[in-house]
């Protein structure tokens, strides 16, 4: 008998929108469709639970190609990125030695962070001794004032070693508005003009050089959402492109001259969609400015040439989701990280090492964050396949609200006076600092999840020993006191590893006892839900299979030198349980009921304080029991 073939359009036909939502909505039950499965976005739109084709009939972009205007596909036909790594060049020696190594090692992008000392011939032959510069990608980064003169000493270096400079490519970071938000020093808007005007006269020496930067990392490493990342860049970018116009740079020559610096969260799809969106809101921002496309494009051989509408982005992990506790989680979050930022279309990438948060970089931990790059690209082959996402319904759905959401934020910031007078006035800082605080705030009640510090902690680690460098509320070594607000320095779990750290260094541990009794699928739920909830503080757990009576749970809890006893039960139980344990315990320990009952109330009214839920701030509780346990 011949084997049946499937034809799924034949043997599946068509459902309609309608008759999924009426599918939906019976198995709801009544329940709200919006409260229940519309997604809410940070980003300020309505994510659905599902899309269809027709949802892409309003989306314009599905029509592009890769490398062509507006390149929400990518600048490029191909998918291929520069693998960076960057080097503190303080020993310009060292870090020449470093640098040697790890080109050998896969990487192909160098970014240099250089000292004042640099600013000589010898250091720069020095430091890119054995480097052949055709072949790789290099970045520095120096001080904003001799950012200039560095130009100039490079481009003579690369004469005297016989380059091409028609072929060596990379960037020099310039950019004074961001020195303003780190830094909080105040310049003037004629200043910073000059400084951009001289960088764009000096690329001519430089031509494939990008010489001005648009750092939006440093509103990601503060917590800014997708779309308020993006706003803001543009915004950025748009302001430097009218000061280099007004000093009469022609537009086409000043979109080149600037190179993006962008972060990529922990929000997958999310952070896919932003790059995408970011080509193409940028693509129209130059094209506005009306530049001088050639009729022909010598690089592609196009019959038209939009080079200069073409975005250049560098991506780096974010710094604002990595953890001190369960640190390796972080290589988790770098991967997906990278792997948005490649899905995305960048043009170099830098992955962060996991053990940033709590110390220097080593050579394994550097080791591993090339490495996740290499796979990337050398094993699972993300750079044969050009914008995989497109055509998603979901991606293309995101990327079109992320859009919208950006260039109204860009719209706001340039009818009142653009970017660099809300950097001046302090907006930007608020803006930041609310969004910071707001995700403080959901990362202690649980909205935002961080894997190892407010869920599913390791029980038993400590951090403290192993912590070389702490927070600081600004660059140290800074001599200036700041004359302008700055962008919050903040990561989202540093309040939890506050807490736990306190734990840890005040010599005691405090013992959570769980008193399981009743309902046996109830209590284990909750004795897990508890645990995972009081491990967050460091807290020594002892969980229990289950007691026959509430005296017996006591008495074992007490025993066990317990500081604080969870009542692990179910809600019709808890009426009869709670008053009797409340009574049992008469003040010696702190005593929780995990679970918000119905008989909530008439439980406080008998003086029961404490009730641990999905709904409790985990981080407000803990504090309030470390508060009276670490006396």
């Amino acid at each position: 008998m011949a084997e049946k073939k499937l034809n799924l359009l034949a043997d599946f036909p068509e459902v309609t929108t309608e008759e999924w939502m009426a599918k939906i909505e019976a198995d709801l039950k009544g329940a709200d469709f919006t409260k229940r499965l519309v997604w809410r976005t940070n980003e300020g739109f309505n994510v659905m639970p599902f899309y269809r084709a027709e949802d892409l009939a309003d989306i314009a972009t599905t029509e592009s190609a890769p490398g062509v205007f507006p390149f929400v596909r990518g600048t490029k036909k191909d998918n291929s990125w520069y693998v960076r790594q960057n080097i503190d060049a303080k020993d310009v020696k060292a870090a020449n030695a470093k640098a040697l190594d790890i080109l050998n090692k896969g990487v192909d992008s160098i970014g240099f962070k250089l000292g004042k000392s640099v600013l000589d011939k010898e250091s720069i032959a020095t430091l890119l001794k054995g480097i052949y510069a055709e072949c790789v990608e290099l970045n520095f980064k120096i001080c904003l004032n001799h950012s200039a003169e560095f130009v100039t000493l490079l481009a003579d270096y690369f004469k005297t070693q016989g380059y091409d400079l028609a072929k060596v490519k990379g960037s020099i970071n310039c950019d004074p508005i961001n020195h303003m938000l780190k830094k909080g020093k105040k310049l003037n808007k004629a200043s910073v003009a000059a400084i951009l005007k001289e960088m764009a006269d000096a690329q001519q020496q430089l031509p494939k050089f990008r010489l001005i930067g648009v750092n939006s990392i440093s509103l990601n490493n503060s917590g800014a959402y997708c779309s308020q990342e993006l706003g803001y860049a543009l915004a950025w970018g748009e302001q430097y492109m009218e000061m280099l116009t007004e000093a009469n740079v022609p537009a086409e020559k000043a979109a080149k001259t600037i190179k993006f610096n962008m972060g990529v969260g922990g929000n997958y799809f999310m952070e896919i969609a932003k790059f995408r969106s970011a080509r193409l809101l940028w693509a129209k921002i130059v094209d506005a400015f009306q530049p001088n496309y050639p009729k022909k494009c010598e690089a592609t051989n196009d019959a038209a040439c939009y080079c200069a509408a073409k975005m250049h982005i560098h991506a780096e992990t974010s710094k604002f989701n990595k953890t001190i506790y369960d640190a390796h989680v972080n290589l988790l979050r770098t991967e997906t990280e990278a792997m948005s930022a490649v899905l995305g279309g960048v043009d170099s990438l830098t992955v962060m090492p996991f053990d940033i948060t709590y110390k220097a970089s080593d050579d394994f931990s550097e080791r591993i964050a090339r490495n996740q790059q290499l796979l990337l690209r050398d094993e699972s082959h993300f750079g044969k396949v050009t914008d995989p996402a497109a055509g998603s319904y979901y991606i293309e759905n995101l990327t079109a609200n992320i859009a919208e959401q950006a260039w109204k934020l860009f719209l706001e910031i340039n009818a009142n006076g653009g970017f660099f007078a809300a950097v001046e006035s302090g907006k930007i800082q608020e803006e930041m600092k609310a969004t910071a605080a707001k995700r403080l705030k959901d990362v202690s009640s649980r909205k935002e999840i961080l894997l190892g510090t407010n869920q599913f902690p390791n029980f038993d680690e400590q951090a403290a020993e192993k912590i070389v460098k702490e927070a600081c509320s600004h660059k140290r070594g800074c001599s200036e006191e700041p004359t302008l607000e700055m962008l919050p320095h903040v990561r989202a779990a540093q309040e939890f590893e506050e807490l736990r750290l306190e734990t840890e260094r005040s010599g005691k541990r405090p013992k959570a006892f769980m008193l399981t009794i009743g309902n046996l699928a109830m209590r284990l739920a909750r004795a897990q839900f508890s645990c995972n909830f009081l491990a967050c503080a460091g807290y020594e757990i002892i969980d229990n299979l289950g007691f026959e009576t509430v005296e017996e749970g006591v008495k074992a809890a007490q025993e066990a030198n317990a500081d604080i006893i969870v009542l692990c039960s179910s809600d019709d139980e808890y009426a009869e349980y709670a008053p009797a344990a409340f009574k049992a315990i008469n003040g010696k320990q702190i005593f929780v009921v995990a679970g918000a009952p119905a008989c909530m109330e008439e439980l406080k009214a008998q003086g029961i304080e404490h009730f641990i839920h999905v709904k409790a701030n985990v981080l407000d509780t803990l504090k309030l029991f470390n508060a009276k346990l670490l006396k």
